[in-house]
Protein backbone atom coordinates (compact mmCIF):
# COMPACT_ATOMS: atom_id res chain seq x y z
CA UNK A 1 0.00 0.00 0.00
CA UNK A 2 2.74 2.46 0.88
CA UNK A 3 4.76 1.63 -2.26
CA UNK A 4 2.68 3.69 -4.69
CA UNK A 5 2.29 6.50 -2.16
CA UNK A 6 6.04 6.56 -1.57
CA UNK A 7 6.54 7.19 -5.29
CA UNK A 8 4.25 10.23 -5.05
CA UNK A 9 5.97 11.73 -2.02
CA UNK A 10 9.61 10.80 -2.45
CA UNK A 11 10.48 9.47 -5.92
CA UNK A 12 14.21 9.67 -5.16
CA UNK A 13 13.94 6.94 -2.49
CA UNK A 14 12.00 4.48 -4.65
CA UNK A 15 13.99 2.24 -6.94
CA UNK A 16 13.82 3.42 -10.51
CA UNK A 17 12.53 1.03 -13.11
CA UNK A 18 13.43 0.82 -16.76
CA UNK A 19 15.55 3.49 -18.34
CA UNK A 20 15.43 7.25 -18.08
CA UNK A 21 13.14 8.66 -20.77
CA UNK A 22 13.99 11.65 -22.92
CA UNK A 23 13.82 14.63 -20.59
CA UNK A 24 11.41 16.42 -22.95
CA UNK A 25 8.79 13.73 -22.36
CA UNK A 26 9.27 13.90 -18.59
CA UNK A 27 8.92 17.67 -18.69
CA UNK A 28 5.78 17.40 -20.85
CA UNK A 29 4.35 14.93 -18.32
CA UNK A 30 5.14 17.40 -15.54
CA UNK A 31 3.44 20.27 -17.43
CA UNK A 32 0.34 18.11 -17.82
CA UNK A 33 0.44 17.39 -14.09
CA UNK A 34 0.68 21.11 -13.33
CA UNK A 35 -2.27 21.86 -15.63
CA UNK A 36 -4.38 19.34 -13.70
CA UNK A 37 -3.25 20.89 -10.41
CA UNK A 38 -4.36 24.32 -11.68
CA UNK A 39 -7.73 22.81 -12.61
CA UNK A 40 -8.07 21.35 -9.11
CA UNK A 41 -7.17 24.69 -7.53
CA UNK A 42 -9.71 26.49 -9.73
CA UNK A 43 -12.44 24.06 -8.64
CA UNK A 44 -11.49 24.55 -4.99
CA UNK A 45 -11.52 28.34 -5.43
CA UNK A 46 -14.93 28.05 -7.09
CA UNK A 47 -16.21 26.01 -4.17
CA UNK A 48 -14.96 28.55 -1.66
CA UNK A 49 -16.41 31.35 -3.78
CA UNK A 50 -19.82 29.67 -3.83
CA UNK A 51 -19.73 29.13 -0.08
CA UNK A 52 -18.78 32.74 0.65
CA UNK A 53 -20.38 34.87 -2.05
CA UNK A 54 -23.35 33.03 -3.52
CA UNK A 55 -26.52 34.30 -1.83
CA UNK A 56 -28.78 31.74 -0.15
CA UNK A 57 -30.86 29.99 -2.78
CA UNK A 58 -34.53 29.02 -2.65
CA UNK A 59 -33.65 25.35 -2.46
CA UNK A 60 -32.42 24.61 1.05
CA UNK A 61 -28.68 23.88 1.24
CA UNK A 62 -28.19 24.05 -2.54
CA UNK A 63 -25.45 26.65 -2.16
CA UNK A 64 -23.64 24.46 0.36
CA UNK A 65 -24.08 21.36 -1.80
CA UNK A 66 -22.59 23.14 -4.81
CA UNK A 67 -19.68 24.42 -2.73
CA UNK A 68 -18.93 21.00 -1.23
CA UNK A 69 -19.22 19.30 -4.63
CA UNK A 70 -16.69 21.72 -6.13
CA UNK A 71 -14.32 21.29 -3.18
CA UNK A 72 -14.48 17.49 -3.38
CA UNK A 73 -14.05 17.54 -7.14
CA UNK A 74 -11.02 19.82 -6.81
CA UNK A 75 -9.42 17.45 -4.32
CA UNK A 76 -10.17 14.47 -6.56
CA UNK A 77 -8.58 16.22 -9.53
CA UNK A 78 -5.42 16.90 -7.53
CA UNK A 79 -5.14 13.27 -6.41
CA UNK A 80 -5.85 12.03 -9.91
CA UNK A 81 -3.16 14.35 -11.28
CA UNK A 82 -0.39 12.90 -9.15
CA UNK A 83 -1.52 9.33 -9.80
CA UNK A 84 -1.60 9.88 -13.56
CA UNK A 85 1.79 11.61 -13.48
CA UNK A 86 3.37 8.67 -11.63
CA UNK A 87 1.77 6.02 -13.88
CA UNK A 88 2.78 7.90 -17.03
CA UNK A 89 6.36 8.34 -15.85
CA UNK A 90 6.58 4.63 -15.03
CA UNK A 91 5.15 3.65 -18.43
CA UNK A 92 7.68 5.88 -20.22
CA UNK A 93 10.53 4.32 -18.25
CA UNK A 94 9.38 0.80 -19.13
CA UNK A 95 8.67 1.61 -22.78
CA UNK A 96 5.00 0.69 -22.38
CA UNK A 97 1.85 2.27 -23.76
CA UNK A 98 0.89 5.39 -21.86
CA UNK A 99 -2.00 4.82 -19.46
CA UNK A 100 -5.40 5.81 -20.77
CA UNK A 101 -7.85 7.75 -18.67
CA UNK A 102 -11.56 8.31 -18.61
CA UNK A 103 -11.17 11.02 -16.00
CA UNK A 104 -11.13 14.00 -18.42
CA UNK A 105 -14.48 12.89 -19.88
CA UNK A 106 -15.88 12.32 -16.39
CA UNK A 107 -14.71 15.76 -15.27
CA UNK A 108 -16.21 17.40 -18.36
CA UNK A 109 -19.60 15.77 -17.71
CA UNK A 110 -19.56 16.73 -14.02
CA UNK A 111 -18.65 20.35 -14.83
CA UNK A 112 -21.36 20.55 -17.52
CA UNK A 113 -24.00 19.14 -15.15
CA UNK A 114 -22.82 21.54 -12.46
CA UNK A 115 -23.15 24.44 -14.90
CA UNK A 116 -26.72 23.38 -15.67
CA UNK A 117 -27.53 23.27 -11.96
CA UNK A 118 -26.07 26.76 -11.51
CA UNK A 119 -28.01 28.07 -14.51
CA UNK A 120 -31.23 26.68 -13.05
CA UNK A 121 -30.40 28.17 -9.65
CA UNK A 122 -29.77 31.61 -11.17
CA UNK A 123 -32.92 31.51 -13.28
CA UNK A 124 -35.15 30.44 -10.40
CA UNK A 125 -33.46 32.86 -7.97
CA UNK A 126 -33.94 35.95 -10.10
CA UNK A 127 -36.87 38.23 -9.21
CA UNK A 128 -39.76 38.22 -11.69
Amino acid sequence: MLGPLRQWVDPEKTPTVGRTPDYRFSLANERTFLAWIRTGLALIAGGLGCAQFLPPLRVAYLREAIAVALLVLGGAVALRAVDHWARTERAMRLGQELPGSRFPAFLAVVVAVGALVLIAAVVFQSPR
